[in-house]
């Protein structure tokens, strides 16, 4: 596919996911702290930590994975919390860039960041663009951030949290193969 078709593409589905995204809260890097959840008005408080009756504390996960041979996943940036979004892109790309761990390395390379000219109802729009994915693979950057940088990972992933105003939404794409096209009646000539 040639690429301005591909950018024509990533923006208007970044156009679309906007739209329609999620308001899930981006997964943490793993031992990261988060915020508790506010119960719902018409549910108790639950008990706090450690008192009897309280369930365990746990870190809120969303799966970032993809079944398809490649994907997209758009990110809404508050706009002015760019550049502090832009900085944890830069401390992801060399987290992938300095990986040895080969799964990694094969997200990687397929792995491209892009940033829509245009804003989305006051968000800034990244893309994330993967082609080809690992298959199966946790694409989520906490993980990532935490292995390449364990002692600042939650710092960092508060400036990421901080900056999105969603969860993102991840779309699984799988080529279309070129079909010869169908025959065309001839033209008639006109009298």
């Amino acid at each position: 596919m040639p690429r301005p078709v591909v950018l024509s593409a990533i923006i208007v589905c970044a156009t679309c996911a906007t739209l329609v995204a999620s308001q899930q809260q981006p997964a943490a890097p793993a031992g990261a702290k988060s915020a508790p959840a506010q119960p719902a008005p018409t549910q108790p408080a639950p008990a706090a930590p450690g008192q009897p009756g309280a369930p365990p504390a746990q870190t809120p996960t969303q799966s970032r994975t993809f079944t398809a041979p490649a994907g997209l996943l758009f990110n809404t940036v508050r706009p002015e919390r760019v550049a502090d979004f832009e900085k944890v892109m830069a401390y992801l790309q060399a987290a992938l860039e300095k990986s040895t761990d080969e799964r990694v390395r094969g997200q990687a390379a397929g792995w491209r960041i892009f940033k829509a000219t245009e804003n989305v109802q006051g968000s800034a729009i990244y893309v994330y663009l993967f082609d080809p994915t690992v298959v199966g693979a946790d694409y989520g950057i906490g993980k990532i951030l935490a292995d390449a940088y364990p002692e600042q990972a939650e710092q960092i992933f508060k400036l990421y949290r901080d900056s999105v105003s969603g969860g993102g939404s991840l779309l699984n794409m799988t080529p279309v193969k070129p079909v010869p096209p169908p025959p065309l009646e001839p033209v008639k000539a006109k009298p």
